[in-house]
């Protein structure tokens, strides 16, 4: 009669060599523990140098009363929390928060998912010669540096002189100064809107034709077979898009160069507040505390889009 403990060796005899195999195979390219980490090691390095140690640098600087110049740049002293509750009882910082999140969400969420989308769609209807021609006239204002953007965003709204009043017929309008939230908004949106167009433009590419056709033979018009067909092949990507933008327009600092932050502080978004903050006002510390305050509005931001497209999927 066959005992336990023999019965219990066999079976682990049986058992180890399929875990060995397993081992082997998670090592797929043979390298070794020593050996990736040889390959990885570069890429850490990097990471650490440029993405954790600012981190950890601003969540420092965000707890001392670290200040440009003055006794307090040569000898910063910890001050806690104080900081951020500086921050968070000042009304300009919540007026910055306020005009960001107009400023993203029309500018960012609406204005370059949607027209972007548009221009795909339009880019897609062109061929050969006219439709290279038009993606080479939007990208082009994607590739252009900001400071050149800038400059001739403000020849357009120039009250004098500018192209807009002289298209327009309304001489002296300052476009600047009467709807400035509305003038950088269609600044970030102009220049924005190129990347959404080429992220649409290979989504679109990527629906089965297919599907479009047995929708057309079935009779259903341009919109419907936009409404669904097309957008159940692109949420995903629709998503991403807009993951994206928000997060790139939360951070951006291009109006700056148009507006200033002004007039009265109405065009004043959060990364220009700190920018203000910091170097023209010197206060360093209060600046590295509103900056890790952003950082953790980004990544509730990330938290909630990857939550809304585990609950697409």
């Amino acid at each position: 009669m066959v005992s336990t403990q023999t019965i219990v060796a066999e079976g682990a005899k049986a058992i180890t060599p399929r875990k060995r195999r397993r081992r082997r195979a998670d090592d797929v390219a043979g390298l070794g523990k020593v050996r990736a980490s040889v390959f990885v090691a570069p890429a850490l390095i990097l990471i650490g140098l440029f993405l954790v140690f600012p981190a950890v640098w601003t969540i420092y600087m965000g707890m001392t009363n670290y200040r440009l110049t003055g006794l307090e740049a040569a000898n910063p002293q910890f001050v806690g929390f104080a900081n951020y509750r500086q921050a968070l009882a000042d009304p300009k910082f919540w007026q910055s928060l306020r005009v960001t999140v107009i400023f993203v969400f029309f500018s960012g969420i609406i204005g370059q998912t949607v027209f972007g989308l548009g221009l795909a769609l339009l880019v897609q209807k062109l061929k050969g010669f006219i439709r290279g021609f038009v993606e080479f006239l939007i990208l082009s204002s994607w590739v252009v540096p900001g400071t050149v953007t800038a400059f001739l965003w403000r020849a357009l709204l120039d009250r004098r002189n500018g192209t807009l009043n002289a298209l327009l017929g309304t001489d002296q309008t300052a476009w600047l100064l009467d709807y400035p939230l509305l003038m950088i908004i269609l600044f970030n949106i102009w220049g924005g809107a190129a990347f959404s167009m080429q992220l649409f433009s290979s989504a679109l590419s990527s629906v089965p034709p297919s599907q479009i056709e047995s929708a057309r033979m079935a009779g259903a018009n341009s919109w419907q077979r936009f409404k669904d067909v097309v957008l159940p092949n692109i949420k995903g990507h629709i998503l991403t898009n807009v993951l994206l933008i928000t997060l790139w327009t939360f951070n951006v600092f291009g109006p700056y160069m148009l507006t200033a932050g002004g007039p009265n502080g109405k065009t004043t978004i959060i990364s220009i507040y700190i920018y203000q903050v910091a170097i023209p006002g010197g206060f360093l510390g209060l600046g590295a505390a509103i900056s890790l305050i952003m950082l953790v509005i980004n990544l509730i931001i990330a938290l909630i889009y990857n939550r809304i497209g585990r609950r697409g999927k």
